[in-house]
């Protein structure tokens, strides 16, 4: 071989070499997509949570992680999210706890036993109780990580007839999310429980597909549900939490330091979703107030008093379905207490 054939090989060689040594560089270098749908507004307390949680993760990765918002069931609706994200899809959703029971952990359904938040830091305190943990390790089997929980307060009920007293409630069909409690609260207090997916729900009070539905403020504010509704009622009944949930085998294929670089953000969104939440929702109930469109109503007394008596008999008849133990322990972090009503 001529010299000058030996050199052209050579910096061939090393041509090569220096291509393969950028490689890993340059794949380095792509960012990691995560991709994060929910069914609500994005000016809601999660829109804006799930918003800053976006920002936080971007800042704080330069770039290295990208965080892409789809709100509005833009991707998927409430029964399809779920699914997506086991099939990877999607790899970040904040689902509402009711809507772990068709995914295989019944158990989430807790949360929608009625009165069981009894004041203001009842959901902090369960949310950070060993109980919120225990449920969290649930998903793991069913290849869903729990990251963290997110609040958004006390339910209100609507109508297009006043809901003062459980009788008013008597062959009405209320829109429920996928929950057994939900279903049998209903039932209880006479009505025809109707699962309806949260994008569709506006249409179907309008059109009277449903009569009536439970929710917060901040989503009949954003969703304009009060245009399609004469009565609401501040019932404060039960109580609407989401949780933060990442495909696990995405989650475990991360590096160790983007993991907890997402923790902390995570973290640190939910803690301003929490403060944004109360205020949004005490705002939210003012904006429909002052729209003039529906009567808001509050439950005296006597009222509030006749709905824990229709209510309060379905914790004892879900403790075969929730488990009696797992009632018991989250009313130690609730503060509930059946003689406290």
């Amino acid at each position: 071989m001529s010299r000058s054939l030996t050199r052209i090989t050579r910096r061939v060689a090393l041509a090569a070499a220096a291509l393969f040594a950028a490689a890993p560089l340059a794949f380095a270098q792509t960012p990691i997509v995560i991709k994060f749908s929910h069914v609500v507004a994005s000016d809601t307390p999660k829109g804006q949570a799930a918003d800053m949680f976006k920002k936080l993760v971007e800042e704080r990765s330069k770039g290295t992680v990208k965080i892409e918002v789809y709100p509005n069931s833009q991707l998927y609706k409430d029964k399809e999210e779920m699914e997506a994200l086991q099939l990877g899809s999607v790899q970040m959703l904040a689902p509402s706890l009711a809507k772990f029971a068709p995914l295989g952990v019944k158990e989430f359904e807790v949360f929608d036993l009625p009165f069981i938040m009894p004041n203001e830091d009842s959901f902090a305190k369960v949310s950070r109780s060993p109980v919120g943990a225990k449920l969290f390790d649930k998903l793991e089997t069913k290849g869903v990580k729990g990251l963290a929980y997110w609040d958004n307060g006390p339910h209100i009920m609507s109508a297009n007839k006043p809901l003062h007293v459980p009788a008013d409630f008597r062959g009405l069909k209320m829109r429920i999310q996928s929950s057994k409690v939900l279903d049998a609260q209903m039932r209880a207090l006479g009505a025809l429980p109707q699962v309806m997916a949260f994008s569709e729900l506006y249409q179907g009070l309008q059109t009277g597909v449903v009569d009536g539905t439970e929710g917060v403020p901040s989503n009949f504010w954003t969703q304009k549900i009060f245009e399609v509704q004469k009565h609401i009622t501040i019932s404060n009944h039960g109580h609407l939490a989401y949780a933060v949930i990442v495909n696990k085998k995405f989650w475990d294929g991360l590096p160790a330091d983007t993991r907890k670089m997402l923790e902390g953000a995570m973290k640190d969104a939910t803690d301003f979703e929490n403060k944004v939440a109360k205020q949004d929702n005490e705002k939210a109930l003012e904006l429909i107030r002052k729209s003039g469109k529906t009567t808001i109503y509050t439950l005296t007394p006597e009222e509030r008093g006749q709905w824990i008596k229709t209510l309060l008999p379905l914790h004892t008849e879900m403790q075969s379905r929730l488990g009696g133990d797992l009632i018991q322990e989250f009313y130690k972090y609730s503060g509930f207490s059946v003689t406290g009503h």
